[in-house]
């Protein structure tokens, strides 16, 4: 019996890929470059053909396979369908249908690479044990997907979970690369705690060592490693970035109610400083029951997506 899934997680720069036992345990990962040339024509092929050298080196076929799981940069639609995702140069198709073709039609699920973190994180990361949990990852951007019931949901439009681009802040005068103002992620990616603690250094005129750090080289992890070690105005800026996902969090807690939410990316290596900070505003602003859902670390990094990718199968 075919007791072997496979997780596909593609990236702007890598594809990482997984090869995992239907119990969770991965045997097997490893990246190839995403060629993104001639509107990514190449990547799933690319894939596919990655795919059957590993397994035979695994001395494994295809038949052994229950499925695999492909995540993607941009929303997928609940058949499939996506409209596009523009950091790979792909226009509307059905990735999933196309890469089952070149894989002797085993089953291929699709979903949005920030969902399927999300899961990946619920079956065995931060959120193991829990049913219900909204991941929010904060890197270059900010990420989000939400699971209930162990599932992925991803919202008629594909929308759901877009936690990044939930309004929070009305003074906002630049423009987020979605387009709109004001933006969470604007404030809270890594990107922006950087460009919080550039405004923040500009105007002030409190010492800091963040000011010894040229402009261009800054980063969040100087600002939180700053704030740490109990830099004033980092200090400062870790709070404002917290206030704003705390506040959000709360939203969320009233909107979906899940049992765990789970932080991660590369802003999240500050750990329980930063989960502590979060707290202190998410208390603030869900008053309505002390009942409330719980707030933790992401532990699966990077391997996320392959093992949501791969969990998908097991549905």
């Amino acid at each position: 019996m075919s007791r072997f899934c496979i997780g596909i997680d593609v990236g702007g720069t890598t594809v990482k890929l997984g090869v995992f036992e239907d119990d969770g345990q991965l045997l097997r990962k490893w990246e190839i470059p995403t060629r993104k040339e001639q509107q990514g024509v190449h990547i799933l092929p690319d894939i596919a053909l990655s795919v059957r050298h590993t397994l035979e080196e695994m001395k494994l076929d295809l038949t052994d396979v229950l499925g695999a799981g492909l995540g993607v940069p941009g929303p997928v639609a609940t058949d499939g369908y996506v409209p596009r995702c523009v950091n790979l140069g792909w226009g509307e198709g059905y990735p999933a249908r196309d890469l089952s073709l070149m894989l002797e039609g085993i089953p291929v699920k699709c979903a949005n690479d920030a969902n399927i973190a999300a899961l990946g994180e619920m079956w065995q990361g931060g959120g193991k044990g829990y049913n219900d949990i909204v991941m929010i990852t904060l890197g270059t951007g900010v990420g989000g997907g939400v699971v209930i019931d162990q599932k992925i949901i991803a919202g008629r439009h594909g929308l759901a979970g877009e936690i990044g681009h939930t309004h929070v802040r009305d003074d906002e005068t630049e423009y987020c690369n979605c387009g709109s103002r004001g933006c969470l992620e604007q404030v809270a990616s890594a990107t922006g705690v950087v460009r919080e603690a550039k405004m923040f250094l500009a105007s002030s005129s409190k010492e800091s060592i963040l000011r010894d750090i040229e402009e261009n080289s800054l980063t969040a992890k100087d600002v939180m490693d700053a704030a740490k070690a109990g830099d004033e105005l980092a200090v400062e800026i870790v709070d404002c970035v917290c206030y704003y996902l705390g506040r959000s969090l709360a939203q969320l807690a009233l909107t979906i109610d899940p049992e765990i939410f789970v932080i991660g990316g590369g802003v999240s290596k500050a750990g329980q400083y930063l989960i502590d900070n979060i707290q202190k505003y998410y208390e603030q602003y869900e008053t309505l029951s002390e009942n409330r859902p719980l707030v933790g670390l992401a532990k699966l990094g990077n391997d996320a997506g392959i093992y949501g990718a791969a969990r998908m199968v097991l549905d």
